[in-house]
């Protein structure tokens, strides 16, 4: 499906939902956490066909970096652990992996470059992007609908993926993969949790 056929059956849904809100909700979710579930499963092969090219010392040395390290993402406050998952609310578990996504529209050129698997990053992610947006608007109130997106914009943060380009270093790359890696894990998590709330029967245990 394109972009323009997959924006065209989100926004269909989400003008039906105020007449069947759980069914058409679990079907914009269904189409939501597919996204993001290919997203998750593409980080994780990029990310170990890299680690894959390292030699053994280089491996050791930039997982040491990393975990020491941070995440252009982790300045978004989400939930510690999965028992605050499990609390948090279904606008907000979409609020905060609407602020993921769109803290990955910058670095995914650069993540997109290269092969064809690599290439689907970008739109992907921007199908995704606006595919959370109509599930906020869709479960708020009329009051509360949510039109401006700019509340949920990120700072600048220096220039932490600005540099990288055709030079990128080992560190650099090792670094946007793996956080590419545990942000769309991240988003998995959330999305598919607040789509098991819409299923009062079904176990959302994580």
């Amino acid at each position: 499906m394109n972009l323009f056929n997959a924006l065209l059956l989100l926004s269909v849904m989400c003008l039906t939902v105020s007449s069947q809100p759980i069914t058409d909700s679990q079907r914009l979710f269904s189409i939501a956490v597919s996204r993001v579930q290919h997203l998750h499963l593409l980080a994780q092969r990029l990310f170990s066909e890299f680690e894959s090219s390292l030699q053994t010392e280089e491996q050791r040395q930039l997982n040491k970096i990393f975990l020491q390290d941070f995440c252009n993402s982790d300045y978004i406050i989400s939930p510690i652990d999965k028992h605050e998952t499990q609390r948090s609310s279904v606008l907000k578990l979409l609020s905060i992996s609407y602020r993921l996504v769109e803290s990955w529209e910058f670095p995914s050129r650069s993540l997109s470059e290269g092969s064809t698997p690599r290439s689907q990053i970008s739109p992907k992610l921007s199908e995704l992007k606006t595919g959370i947006l109509l599930l906020i608007r869709a479960n708020q109130d009329a009051a509360e609908i949510f039109t401006d997106t700019s509340a949920f914009q990120l700072a600048p943060y220096g220039n932490y993926y600005q540099s990288l380009g055709a030079d990128e270093s080992l560190r650099q790359t090792y670094e946007l993969l793996a956080c590419f890696k545990k942000d769309m894990h991240k988003v998995e998590t959330y999305m598919t949790v607040a789509k098991c709330r819409l299923s009062p029967e079904a176990n959302c245990t994580l």
